[in-house]
């Protein structure tokens, strides 16, 4: 009886993963990344919590079947949020790149005498 009441428990914690990773998936869809950052560090103890009640819970095949299943539903959600994440910091880095290009042109060429500083910018640099 007390077994069945922590699968259930687990598995709630479980599915408050699922939701929070579903959560953030959506918070980086919409680019609202301090609040994606804040559910991500918030999980750290529901994840500390599942631990320790696998640890001693002695699961059915049926149990094991769902939470595995369960498990791997979070763990494609999560892939997908790093693989939006990765890509979201490539954008900004060639984002950043082009800015910075244009600031060294900027820079390089306003109000100066092409005597004193040359007439070429090295943007490879």
């Amino acid at each position: 009886m007390q077994d069945e009441q922590q699968f259930e428990q687990l598995m709630m914690q479980y599915r408050q993963l699922k939701n929070r990773a579903m959560d953030i998936s959506r918070l980086i869809d919409g680019e609202d990344y301090d609040s994606a950052i804040t559910l991500i560090k918030t999980r750290e103890e529901i994840f500390i919590s599942c631990k320790c009640i696998r640890r001693y819970l002695e699961l059915t095949p049926e149990q094991e079947q769902e939470m595995n299943t369960l498990l791997d539903e979070i763990k494609v959600i999560e892939q997908e949020n790093m693989s939006k994440l990765e890509k979201s910091m490539s954008d900004v880095q060639a984002e950043l790149l082009i800015t910075q290009k244009s600031q060294k042109i900027n820079n390089a060429y306003r109000n100066r005498d092409e005597n004193e500083s040359g007439s070429m910018v090295n943007l490879k640099e």
